[in-house]
């Protein structure tokens, strides 16, 4: 697939269920293009004269520091903009802010807790709107993460990634994102934190577009069984730190440790979006591991946010 046969300006990155097999494999394969251009040193300020708007409710290290050398390296300006520093924060109505900042910049990404004020934001923005992360979905980082998959492993097809841990935005994205590219993925999940019905049931629509298989378990040791890829998160995602101490009574049988990891593939590689807490959701074994690709999936948060905002800018 050619990127420059796939046509995204002026669309929004809300939710990868948006977009088609084509579309986010055509985003992969600029990501990759555009990493080799920086390890080669090759000019490509494709974005001189943009400007990107960068909303942040929730705290970020990856997030802010990769699009904001994202954007200066395509040439364009990055804006920090603090929710508190934002009349959002006295009480401007997300409409009025989106007409007023659609005048002004050429993009907006939020980082948010809401997905719903995601959508409402892009619903009234004249721009695109990039989901940087929300409570449901994370698809920035997904991106990366099967940039990272198709650099180690060559290809996407015959491919399994076991998710284990908490169903959230993270799971969810990878629903879609492993839909989308023909990747078999197992998720397991304990009874009460499973990830949103009508996510998985939309996930499973994406499925019929490229015959990859899914499924939704309780059973880390099935999903994980013979996985070329495993993933996990944090048990408690930021905005959820007072449930902590309940959660850590209900998810050291998800932990992905050197026993665990003993039913993958030999082979496999261990993906984890960071930060991350060893002894809790992974083992030190696990994440500093030989098998681990953690930092190049960092890395690739730069260069996936690049192909994304040169196809959508």
């Amino acid at each position: 697939m050619d990127a420059k046969k796939v046509d995204l300006k002026g669309r929004d990155l809300l939710s990868l269920h948006d977009f088609s097999p084509d579309e986010v494999t055509a985003i992969i394969e600029l990501a990759g293009e555009l990493k080799e251009k920086q390890n080669f040193k090759i000019p490509h300020a494709c974005l001189q004269g943009k400007a990107l708007g960068l909303i942040f409710q929730k705290s970020s290290t990856r997030t802010r520091v990769s699009f904001e050398v994202a954007m200066y390296q395509l040439g364009g300006y990055p804006m920090f903009l603090n929710t508190n520093d934002l009349q959002l924060g006295r009480g401007e109505s997300i409409a009025d802010t989106a007409r007023v900042l659609s005048r002004y910049l050429d993009g907006i990404m939020i980082r948010t807790y809401s997905h719903a004020e995601v959508e409402e934001l892009a619903r009234y923005a004249t721009i695109p709107v990039i989901n940087g992360l929300t409570d449901l979905l994370h698809p920035c980082q997904i991106l990366a993460d099967l940039q990272t998959i198709k650099e180690r492993k060559g290809t996407f097809a015959g491919l399994k990634l076991a998710y284990v841990g908490d169903g959230n935005n993270i799971c969810h994205s990878l629903l879609f994102g492993c839909a989308k590219v023909g990747m078999d993925i197992s998720v397991a999940c304990p009874e009460g934190y499973m990830p949103d019905g009508e996510i998985i049931r939309l996930a499973r629509e994406d499925t019929l577009l490229t015959g990859s298989k899914m499924e939704v378990l309780t059973d880390p040791v099935e999903a994980v069984s013979g996985a070329d890829v495993v993933v996990t998160d944090v048990w408690a995602s930021m905005g959820q730190e007072a449930e902590q101490n309940r959660r850590a009574g209900v998810f050291p049988p998800y932990q992905v440790n050197e026993k665990l990891v003993a039913h993958a593939a030999q082979d496999y590689i261990f993906l984890h979006c960071l930060p991350a807490h060893r002894g809790e959701e992974v083992s030190a074994e696990v994440i500093d591991g030989p098998h681990s690709a953690v930092w190049d999936e960092a890395e690739n948060r730069l260069h996936a946010q690049k192909a994304v905002l040169a196809l959508l800018l």
